[in-house]
């Protein structure tokens, strides 16, 4: 085959020729437009009369319900602003268990009695839909015939426009009550941290009424482009390369990390900022990560409720924006064997309506023990449920990148830094009224327990821990790119509000006996702060074979099997969990395990069947097709140097039976597998089948292995597909 006549290098080449499109930047500052296609407090202030705000904002900061009639002035001030901006269509905007989300489009057209039509938009229209709710993963608890399933409003995240539709954020469940969503269970256990960690807020400060959690994600992804990524099927139905020799140079001389971003995706990403603050999402960041390809942008921390869906509403900015450019976003954990997968890390923190960080040092003795006391708290729950903070993050996609280039490992353990660590030792030894100040706050006294002044500067980073403190907050990175974060958030969540209500249960059996308040927490708080040194806190390198055997010698859970992961979620203590706090009925818990299950088998049975037909259907040919050549050669050789032909054509002869031997192991393997997924296939229960899926990935990597050394031998004008060399830099 001509090199001219191979497809790949036609779309190598268009690739090449691509430029950047011309980016519209608005003529104002970006405090200007910030928000302008968001439903904000501005905009109800001008939009509602002032009764209907002070309801609406009543509802949002207390959860206090809305009557009918306030519902219907909402909607009427939300439909005047929408229309201004040519909104023709609504769409109750969810996340269903796919990880993404989902929305169905209503015209604001309506009869107006009169023979005519009149755009309509009520209250109702605007907290309630009636969503076909079969075909969505419920685990069971619809089945297809049960279709029935409601969305309803959430006032505390704002409705936005997008092209000409109005969305309006909402939860899912069924019709008789399940959350079929993300965001009803992580709202549940928003609450829950606020009810649990308030009551010890108020022992601090009796003018705290409420306790926020926070979020801050950093959603890395990796740009290609559009016509590569249209030649690899791999990438197309799976979102990332079954198949694919490491090019020459990836990421090993470390010059991508920070450097200059190429101008293309430059303008990809100022147009995601701009759309971004349209929407009233606050981004902050944009650098090159560490692979070749490999980008990350991150927003200022926000409520992590609100936060949430912003990153949803991100990703779909980045999906439709990026083909503008001629990129496609890759937001799988794993997509290039080799190089750094992408993760989603979630730092976390809570914070009180009057302003105090709760994981950041006080002002003074008191202040400081509070941070102490969440700080250590936020760690015994995430060693308490630490099986269920990995099952948080869990997934096919994700099993890919964890332990792997810098990505933390599957055991998740808590990385505190030097400074942290000494003021939790020495908390240990000293007597318990012993008080806990910032050193430079004070003059020089003996025996106070001292946190350094400049304390965010005073924690290294280590990329090997699932769980680190960075100084005012937690980074949970473990998270994978592709991610709903509030499966990581709910279970997070979830344990610390568990943890604080035990603990604040002990503080009140030690003050009633008569001990001080500071007294009693600081001896409420050392068994715990014992407990956690000698168990989940780990500050070295958590990729190292002696980790694995010290960490299941702890009691951390070192098990590296996505299936048998997720049976975390109806674990005992996590049905209790759950089931106390009410955030999960243990009919949801056990129907989400069902979908988690079965999303695994069908994603490793999707990359099974595209790595079977692309093994026989693209690879075996174009092996083929260069060992014909090879057999012409010597048969040519043969005619012209009989004698000798076998000496002249050795390297020849020596290609054609290494070529004969790695496509005779790929079909081998690949029968293997297909037979293995055929018997998977006959499995009824979804666990059981998972596991047999889980072997089946496992094998994957086999006929990989074998793909990738054709891939070295082969002519490079013969092979179908295009390479990392050609798919990893962008020009």
């Amino acid at each position: 085959m001509s090199i001219m006549n191979n497809p790949r290098f036609d779309v190598v080449q268009d690739a090449f020729k691509k430029r950047a499109a011309t980016v519209e930047i608005p003529a104002m500052k970006t405090s200007d437009y910030f928000g302008e296609l968001v439903f904000n407090r501005e905009k109800m202030r001008k939009y509602l009369d002032a009764k209907t705000y002070k309801d609406l904002v009543n509802c949002i900061d207390n959860g206090e319900s809305l009557d009918r009639s306030t519902a219907d002035k909402v909607a009427a001030g939300i439909k005047t602003w929408a229309m201004e901006h040519g909104v023709t269509h609504i769409t109750h905007w969810f996340q269903p268990l796919t990880e993404g989300t989902a929305e169905k489009h209503d015209s604001f057209l309506d009869y107006d009695g009169k023979g005519g039509m009149i755009e309509t938009f009520d209250g109702t229209s605007l907290v309630q839909q009636e969503p076909d709710a079969s075909s969505f993963p419920s685990g069971g608890i619809r089945a297809t015939f049960e279709a029935r399933g409601y969305t309803a409003w959430d006032p505390t995240s704002p409705v936005f426009i997008q092209d000409d539709t109005l969305c309006i954020p909402t939860v899912f469940v069924s019709y008789t009550g399940e959350a079929l969503d993300y965001k009803t269970p992580l709202k549940k256990a928003l609450k829950a941290v606020n009810d649990a960690a308030l009551p010890i807020c108020k022992m601090f400060d009796p003018n705290v009424k409420k306790v926020y959690s926070y979020l801050g994600w950093e959603q890395e992804y990796f740009l290609v482009d559009e016509d590569l990524y249209a030649a690899r099927p791999d990438l197309m139905l799976t979102g990332r390369t079954l198949m694919g020799h490491a090019s020459s140079k990836n990421q090993q001389l470390e010059d991508h990390y920070f450097g200059a971003i190429p101008s293309r995706v430059a303008a990809f990403m100022r147009d995601i900022e701009i759309a971004g603050y349209k929407l009233g999402i606050p981004l902050k960041t944009r650098h090159n990560e560490v692979a070749p390809n490999q980008f990350e942008l991150a927003p200022i921390y926000g409520e992590t409720n609100l936060s949430n869906d912003q990153n949803q509403i991100i990703m779909n900015v980045m999906n439709s924006i990026a083909r503008k450019h001629g990129f496609v976003v890759l937001f799988h954990e794993k997509p290039f064997e080799g190089i750094n997968g992408s993760g989603k890390h979630n730092n976390w923190s809570l914070g009180t309506d009057t302003g105090t960080l709760l994981l950041a040092p006080g002002k003074d003795a008191m202040g400081n023990l509070q941070f102490v006391t969440f700080f250590v708290n936020v760690l015994a729950a995430v060693q308490k449920h630490n099986s269920l903070m990995k099952a948080s993050i869990a997934s096919a996609t994700n099993a890919h990148r964890l332990g792997a280039n810098e990505a933390p490992p599957a055991i998740v353990s808590a990385f505190l830094g030097k400074t942290m660590t000494d003021v939790l030792h020495k908390l240990l030894s000293v007597p318990s009224d012993t008080p806990i100040e910032i050193a430079g706050k004070k003059g020089q006294s003996v025996g106070l327990v001292e946190i350094p002044e400049i304390f965010v500067d005073n924690t290294d980073r280590n990329r090997t821990s699932p769980f680190a403190f960075t100084g005012n907050r937690f980074e949970f990175r473990a998270v994978g790119s592709s991610a709903n974060c509030a499966g990581a958030m709910t279970a997070l969540n979830a344990a610390v509000a568990e943890q604080l209500i035990a603990f604040k249960a002990e503080v009140d059996k030690a003050m009633a006996a008569g001990k001080e308040m500071n007294v009693a927490f600081m001896d409420c708080l050392k068994p715990i702060i014992k407990s956690i040194i000698d168990v989940v806190c780990f500050d070295g390198n958590g990729y190292s074979e002696e980790w694995k055997a010290e960490a299941a010698k702890r009691g951390l859970d070192t098990e590296t099997n996505v299936a048998k992961m997720f049976k975390a979620y109806t674990s005992p203590d996590a049905v209790k969990l759950f089931t106390t706090l009410g955030i999960y009925s243990e009919k949801e818990l056990e129907a989400r395990n069902e979908v988690k299950w079965e999303t695994y088998s069908k994603k490793v049975q999707i990359e099974a069947r595209v790595m079977g037909r692309m093994a026989i259907n693209h690879i075996i040919p174009a092996a083929l097709d260069y060992q014909t050549r090879l057999l012409q050669n010597i048969d040519l050789c043969k005619q012209a140097f009989p004698a000798d032909y076998q000496t002249l054509a050795l390297t020849q002869i020596e290609l054609v039976k290494e070529l004969s031997g790695l496509m005779k192991d790929i079909q081998y393997k690949v029968d293997a597998m297909v037979k293995a997924r055929a018997k998977a296939n006959e499995i009824p229960c979804e666990y059981e089948k998972a596991l047999a899926y889980h072997d089946i990935a496992e094998s994957l990597f086999a006929i990989r292995k074998s793909i990738d050394q054709l891939e070295e031998l082969c002519d490079n004008s013969t092979w179908p597909l295009p390479k990392y060399r050609e798919i990893l830099f962008i020009n």
